[in-house]
């Protein structure tokens, strides 16, 4: 399969001034901006800034960033899921992952997730990708919203449904194992029905056969 990617660009005007949100952006590009200190959900900011640049190189791996002047201040990345999830097993080369959505919290509450994703969704070649992203909520900011764990997670779900992912069942252990826990989901529009048959075969494993 050939991962086309083709660049996008949004401006967003916030009270803490003008955003560029804009990508898939090259791993030269990304090296060349500022990460900001505050990007500390996943790792510390100079690793992640790393772990993004890599992201960048890879054929399927698309990085979308929110930019102010020359620091990235928010980010949402695609990438084939980890070898050591189900998502993985099938081995499908049209099914990749939002991976990791993070804005700064001086950026929050202005639309920028949404943006994020919808500058994402710009791209045609994303019609080709059934799209999965799996929400748990110990990696949410409970604490720096001060949102409940069901405020939160509605908050995502209307942030994804603005891009066209959905709730999805699954058996998955690690989502099933907390009820605010899902699985969100986007079908291009050009999947076949072999790859959703494939993808359905992820999504419940340990159904009784008879």
């Amino acid at each position: 399969m050939e991962h086309k990617k083709t660049y996008h660009s949004m401006k967003l005007n916030t009270p803490h001034g003008e955003l560029m949100i804009e990508g898939p952006i090259s791993s030269e590009q990304l090296a060349g901006h500022h990460f900001h200190e505050d990007l500390v959900a996943f790792r510390p900011p100079p690793q992640q800034h790393k772990a993004l640049i890599e992201i960048a190189k890879l054929p399927e791996g698309r990085i979308i960033i929110a930019r102010h002047e020359n620091t990235v201040v928010g980010y949402v990345t695609y990438v084939y899921p980890d070898p050591l999830e189900r998502w993985s097993e099938g081995n499908m080369e049209n099914l990749i992952e939002l991976g990791a959505i993070e804005i700064i919290p001086k950026f929050r509450s202005f639309g920028v997730g949404k943006s994020l994703l919808n500058v994402s969704m710009m791209d045609d070649a994303m019609e080709d990708y059934i799209i999965i992203t799996t929400e748990f909520y110990w990696h949410w900011d409970l604490e720096g919203t001060k949102l409940s764990v069901w405020e939160y997670r509605k908050m995502m779900e209307k942030m994804m449904n603005s891009a066209g992912l959905v709730w999805y069942a699954t058996d998955d252990p690690e989502i099933s194992s907390h009820p605010a826990n899902c699985l969100m989901v986007r079908i291009g529009k050009r999947v076949d029905e072999e790859s959703i048959q494939r993808f359905d075969q992820l999504r419940f494993k340990n159904r009784f056969m008879y």
